[in-house]
Parts: structure tokens; C-alpha cells; sequence
């Protein structure tokens, strides 16, 4: 199956215009052996000047081939995940829309059932909800939950910087998306590229005034990656998505996006005795630090983990969360009647509850979160591909695999949805987190204030007093 050859149809109309200081690393850690040489080819950015740096007794030290491989994993999961999500999309968002399309939702009895059809038809990549793989000898597909990510990343290299500027971003954005449909894009981001072209820049392009879709989406499944190029350390991977983020996004929006950042940070600092599970437990209490208490997203995460934690069933926690936030609209949540093309089917508050549900109950487990996130409903191929990617990052490339027992397709098609890249858009994971490496390199020296070690491949990185 080549994933990128499936063409997948334009949202509508409708939509468009609707809308402890001890830490230790997991698998992260140096595996530098007796001699504090690697057993392998360590790779080297051509473009940076790498400065000698004397390591202090608390640096942290990260293995970059280890974190490398782990970034495979992390476009290797999110890519599975998205592509098993996007069967489901928009099949149940709970409250039918205005053409009595999208009542109900799945249970985990559906699985390996027949899809029943979204709000714009049949889906064009299977008939079954099930597992979507792009087979060993084919090529994965970019989509709008790796393709945003995809331009940030290469940016960021090509400009030789931590830190992207509006500029940069605007120049980014209108040279590798395509103004015309089918251009992938929707709603807020949709809404920030069509002010660029009118000259915006962003952060402006994200204000309530200038975007009316500032509260959907689009940013938490764009910029979870800045978490990645920051190791261990949130505060400056918070610092580096920051402006991407306010780019499309404010207010919840802009909070769970930051959620999601943190989650990915604190990844690398997961401890490697403990479960999945309870080190994703601790990353979602920290990552909840960065919704106020009185907003509606901090108020959804309390909920799940309350119904969670009561030992209820995901359904019973997903229908308890429609109930409370679509039907009864509590803690403030009124995007069920603001958006009147689908009840807020593409909100940032309803999907990052769902996704709330996947993480706690799929309780680290890569496939039991995937299949409960592209049951749980509304835009079920963003949360799973967050979650995919986080996972696939903490368990790296060799245990994706195990995981689902069989290979994968190593190449990626960026070409499937954006425009302007080498090679006519063809790329590969390895590829892909290697150039990771490099910008996490630059990130060390010039945010961090650590260094990298080419001898022992290996970064120092001093942590926040």
C-alpha cells in the first residue's frame, strides 16, 4: 500500500468557513563504553561550529544515537497512528450536524468492524477500522499532523536557528503550502496562511481579531515536536514553539499546544525503572501546569483523569465528557453552538479531551492508545497521532516495530500535501532524525547553554536552577 497515492477530499466548504534533581534518561542515557569511543558512525552537522564545552557534575548526558533513534520512532508512531485515525475521522462527533450526519460514537467493540461513513462521505483508505501501515517496500504519506511539523523542522535548519521568527515562518509557510486546494490546510491555519499572503506575519496571524478560528485545533497537532528539539528541558522547548504555536492559536488553544510541547520535553527525562504508564502519569501532571485552573482545557484534563481514576470504563469517560462539555456545555465550553457546521467537531477543547482519554487509558501501551483514540471520535487522527509520536519517540524504532510485530516503510512523501522539497518530496526517518540531531546540537550550545561531545557522542545539558 502506498499511503501517499490516496487522495483525501477537501473538508467542505462548510468547514473552511465555519470554523529527584537526579534524573535519569530513559534509554537516553550515555552508552559510552570502556574505551569512550561509540560503536558507530557519529554523525555531524557540516553547518555548525561545534565549541569545546567542559561538563559540570549536574549536567545531564544524553546518548545522541540513542535520542536519534528515538526520533525515528517518534515520525514512525505518529505516522501509524495518523493514518489508523484518519479511518475514523469525523465518523462520530457525538451531536449529529445540521444534516443529521455523525450521531453516536464507536465503542471498542467496532474495532475490526466496517467504518461507517464521516460527514463528507466514505473515507478513501479503508473499509475496516483497524491498523493503516504503509508495507516495508512503500512509502508513507505526509498529512496535516506531520507536515507542519515537517516545514518547522526543515526551517529551523536552513536558517540556522533555534529560534524562527515571523519572517521566517511567513516565508516558510508560502513556499512550501500551496495556495489552492487541495491544499490541506483548514480552519485556523487555513485563516493564518490566507494573512500571510496578505502580508501578516505571524503572531498576528493568531489573534482572536484577525483569526475567528484561534480556539480550534490546529496548533496542538503542528508544534508537539518543538518538545523534542529542547531535551529535559520544557521551559525552553516552550520558548522555541512559542511564536509557531501563536502562529494559528490563542487562549485554550494556545494552552493545550503548550500541554503537548511539555509532555514532549519531559520524554527525555522519563526514568527508565519505572512503567510507561507512570512516567506518562507524572509528564501529564507536570504538562497540566500549563492550563490555568480556571479555563476550560484545565477543567476537561480534571475531569478524564477524575472518571479515569474512578475506574469507569473509556467509553463511559468519553460519553461523560460529551455530556458534560458538548450537551451541557459546563466550565464555559460553548463551541457546540458557536460552531453551527459541527458542533465544535474540530475545537481544540473536545479533541484534547478525547486525547486525554487515549493517553490515561491506553496507559502507555502504543497500540491500546492508538485503537482508543481513533475510537473516541471527533478528529480522531490528531490525537492519535500526538500520542503515536510520543510513544514511538519513548520506545524508539526497534520496539515500534516489536510492538506491532513486523517492518515498516522507512521513506516519507512530504510532496503528498505540501510543496518545495528536494528530491520531489521524498525523504526517509533516518534522514528526518538525523537532521533532528543537528538542530537539537545547535539548540545545546546556543539555549542551553551545554555542549555536545562528538568523541563520546553525547550532549551536555545543564538543567534549570
Amino acid at each position: 500500500m502506498i499511503l501517499y497515492l490516496n487522495s483525501f477530499s477537501r473538508k467542505t466548504t462548510h468547514y473552511f468557513l465555519g470554523l529527584l534533581i537526579v534524573i535519569s534518561v530513559i534509554s537516553c542515557k550515555n552508552k559510552v563504553g570502556s574505551t569512550g569511543k561509540m560503536s558507530h558512525d557519529i554523525v555531524q552537522d557540516s553547518l555548525l561550529d561545534y565549541k569545546s564545552y567542559q561538563p559540570k557534575s549536574i549536567d545531564i548526558t544524553i546518548s545522541r544515537s540513542v535520542y536519534k533513534n528515538k526520533l525515528y520512532g517518534f515520525w514512525l508512531g505518529q505516522c501509524i497512528a495518523n493514518w489508523t485515525g484518519l479511518i475514523t475521522e469525523m465518523d462520530k462527533i457525538g451531536i449529529p450536524n445540521s444534516e443529521g450526519k455523525g450521531e453516536g460514537f464507536y465503542t471498542r467493540d467496532n474495532w475490526g468492524k466496517p467504518d461507517e461513513p464521516n460527514l463528507w462521505g466514505s473515507n478513501n483508505y479503508s473499509k475496516t477500522i483497524d491498523f493503516l501501515f504503509a508495507d516495508q517496500d512503500s512509502i508513507w504519506g505526509a498529512d496535516d499532523d506531520t507536515d507542519i511539523e515537517y516545514i518547522y523542522q526543515e526551517l529551523l535548519y536552513e536558517n540556522k536557528t533555534s529560534i524562527l521568527t515571523g519572517d521566517m515562518i511567513r516565508t516558510g509557510w508560502l513556499k512550501h503550502i500551496k495556495k489552492e486546494e487541495e491544499n490541506y490546510l483548514w480552519v485556523s491555519n487555513q485563516q493564518a496562511l490566507d494573512l500571510m499572503e496578505e502580508g501578516m506575519l505571524p503572531p498576528e496571524t493568531g489573534l482572536p481579531e484577525n483569526n475567528p478560528h484561534y480556539e480550534m485545533i490546529d496548533a496542538q497537532l503542528t508544534t508537539e515536536i518543538f518538545g523534542f528539539f529542547a531535551p529535559t528541558r520544557s521551559d525552553v522547548a516552550l520558548k522555541m514553539a512559542h511564536l509557531p504555536i501563536q502562529t494559528v492559536a490563542r487562549e485554550n488553544a494556545e494552552w493545550i499546544s503548550n500541554f503537548n510541547v511539555v509532555m514532549y520535553a519531559l520524554a527525555s527525562l522519563a526514568d527508565d525503572d519505572k512503567s510507561i504508564k507512570a512516567n506518562l502519569n507524572w509528564m501529564a501532571a507536570e504538562a497540566r501546569k500549563q492550563l490555568p485552573n480556571d479555563s476550560y482545557s484545565a477543567k476537561m484534563f480534571d475531569f478524564v483523569k477524575g472518571e479515569y481514576e474512578s475506574g469507569v470504563t473509556w467509553e463511559e469517560a468519553r460519553d461523560a465528557l460529551h455530556e458534560k462539555y458538548q450537551i451541557r456545555q459546563e466550565d464555559g465550553y460553548l463551541w457546540a453552538t458557536k460552531d453551527e457546521t459541527c458542533n465544535g467537531c474540530f475545537a481544540a477543547g473536545i479533541n484534547f479531551g478525547a486525547s486525554i482519554v487515549s493517553l490515561l487509558y491506553g496507559e502507555g501501551d502504543i497500540k491500546e492508545t492508538i485503537k482508543i483514540g481513533t475510537l473516541c471520535g471527533w478528529d480522531s487522527d490528531n490525537p492519535t497521532a500526538t500520542w503515536g509520536g510520543l510513544l514511538g519517540f519513548m520506545l524508539g524504532k526497534e520496539e515500534v516495530e516489536k510492538a506491532f510485530d513486523r517492518k515498516f516503510a522507512e521513506k516519507f512523501n512530504i510532496h503528498r500535501t505540501r510543496i518545495g522539497f528536494p528530491n520531489d518530496g521524498i525523504d526517509d526517518f533516518d534522514h528526518m532524525a538525523t537532521k533532528g540531531i543537528y538542530i537539537i546540537d545547535r539548540v545545546v550550545q546556543e539555549e542551553l547553554g551545554g555542549g555536545v561531545d562528538l568523541v563520546n557522542d553525547v550532549w551536555y545539558i545543564p538543567q534549570k536552577n
